[in-house]
């Protein structure tokens, strides 16, 4: 396949496969709306992006579009979400389930893209027992058994810093094959696992220094 083969030739940047997920997006809004096909000029002007580094970073996965037409929406929005492996459904895990938990556990569209939840852990013995989003709330001394008698793609963790490390380690060994961390703290494990973290209050702090610095004090 010529995808294929481009991804062997050509490492590709962190910058162009977080760009993706917004490709994607932004193309299925399109569906919604009946649109067939969009221009890379079109595309790039509604995503604050250039309609050259659209085709740059499409042209690491293969050769789409056609000069004079643009792309069939489509057709790309089904083989953008191929490439994000949405094609392939997920099963994930929760350890933490406060505010943060539960508001990810209830988010529709995981589901609708194929990531499903499939079980709940905490060490709050008030939140044990509960129903989140139709889930039963385990103890977190039931996650290596439950690791151990499910296959689960990624953990996530919504837990205090001071838990998170040592929690990834039980996902780890409970042969989870990716963790996508909340938890306020940079975790750096086993390169045979991948790690996502998301760290919602430096995405927070980066958006109040921008505003400081276009309107000032």
């Amino acid at each position: 396949m010529l995808g294929e083969q481009k991804k062997k030739e050509r490492a590709i940047p962190v910058s162009v496969i977080k760009r993706l997920p917004i490709y994607y997006r932004y193309l299925t809004i399109l569906l919604s709306r009946e649109v067939e096909r969009i221009s890379s000029r079109e595309l790039a002007a509604k995503l604050g992006l250039t309609a050259s580094q659209i085709r740059q970073d499409l042209s690491y996965f293969g050769n789409f579009g056609q000069r004079g037409y643009g792309y069939r929406v489509k057709e790309l929005q089904k083989t953008i979400g191929e490439i994000l492996g949405l094609n392939n459904n997920m099963q994930l895990v929760l350890v933490g389930a406060g505010n943060l938990g539960r508001a990810i556990v209830n988010y529709p569209n995981f589901s609708k893209r194929g990531f499903y939840f499939k079980a709940i852990f905490d060490n709050n013995e008030e939140v044990i027992g509960e129903f989140i989003g139709g889930i039963k709330v385990l103890h977190l001394d039931d996650l290596a058994g439950y690791l151990e008698e499910n296959e689960i793609d990624i953990g996530v963790i919504a837990t205090p810093p001071e838990a998170a490390a040592e929690i990834a380690h039980q996902l780890v060994r409970g042969g989870v094959k990716g963790i996508w961390n909340f938890a306020p703290v940079s975790l750096n494990l086993d390169k045979e696992v991948i790690v996502e973290n998301v760290h919602i209050s430096e995405s927070l702090l980066t958006l109040s220094f921008r505003i400081k610095e276009k309107y000032g004090d």
